[in-house]
């Protein structure tokens, strides 16, 4: 390839959108600003320029600026690179276990936190099917499917973050879950037939572990507590809980005993109005064999 050749290559790559850092996030934009500072430091102290540094790591002058400023999450291949033309002996590479948590909107990243603590987790979705139960394929479906349209990248970076959240199913000791979905989003063939159907075994799998409830609400029921929106509620070893739905405390979590009681009323409820745990895995079942 011709130097300008590479040259356009390495611009159009610079140019592609990127993972910004939230400038909410405070502990993102630490660690991303102390990643970056390292890289200038052992570049500089290399004695190569921000272009000639681009070059040999395949990206372009610009985002090596972006990353070392702290303006751009680098992707691992990067500090992979990195690494080994600044001869860091894994030092640089290693700091991917912090900056690969930093993918994750903080949210996204508060909400994992407590899953993975909790021994006890209850959820209702109305309009989906929970997070922590979807593919990365069905998953991927509902981010393209956004208006306006998520970049590329981010489209990826949530994915991600999504998928990372169904490791609370291989934890050691395994805590208590319970799902309850509606019937309607089950009939949904998000991202197409062959989607859905790795989306519905997914689920046949994940409700046939030994610590896990999944339910399905009819359809052709009555009203029940859960029409407002989502409810989760986390319990946790100490005794401790916390809670939130979009139809109650103006959607923001709590831990208030009073309230948490209202939340698990209201859950229960909707568990009671659910069909049973084996009619729900026959439901699902018949789903999959086309048979409604």
């Amino acid at each position: 390839m011709s130097v300008d050749g590479e040259a356009v290559r390495l611009r159009s790559e610079a140019d592609e959108p990127g993972w910004e850092v939230d400038p909410d996030d405070e502990w993102g934009v630490a660690v991303i600003t102390t990643v970056g500072r390292q890289l200038k430091l052992r570049r500089e102290a290399a004695g190569l320029r921000a272009a000639e540094f681009g070059r040999a790591v395949g990206y372009g002058e610009d985002l090596v600026y972006k990353v070392e400023g702290g303006k751009r999450i680098p992707r691992q291949d990067y500090l992979i690179r990195a690494d080994e033309l600044l001869g860091a002996g894994g030092l640089v590479a290693a700091t991917w276990e912090d900056v690969k948590r930093v993918r994750y909107p903080k949210k996204v990243r508060d909400i994992a936190k407590l899953e993975a603590q909790a021994v006890e987790i209850g959820v209702y979705v109305c309009s989906s099917i929970s997070g922590l139960l979807q593919t990365p394929e069905h998953a991927r479906a509902l981010f393209h499917a956004a208006q306006p349209p998520y970049s590329p990248d981010d489209v990826e970076r949530m994915v991600a973050a999504r998928t990372a959240r169904g490791a609370i199913f291989e934890r050691d000791p395994a805590p208590s879950v319970s799902f309850v979905l509606e019937e309607a989003t089950l009939l949904r063939e998000v991202g197409g037939t062959m989607v859905w159907r790795r989306q519905l075994e997914r689920l046949l799998e994940v409700g046939q572990l030994h610590n896990v409830t999944l339910q399905v609400m009819p359809t052709k029921t009555d009203a029940h507590p859960g029409v407002d929106g989502k409810i989760e509620v986390l319990k946790f070893a100490d005794g401790t809980a916390v809670g939130r739905s979009d139809g109650a405390f103006n959607g923001r979590p709590t831990s208030e005993p009073k309230f948490l009681r209202i939340l698990e009323l209201r859950y229960g409820t909707i568990r009671a109005q659910a069909l049973t745990p084996r009619d729900s895995l026959a439901f699902i079942e018949h789903l999959l064999l086309g048979e409604t």
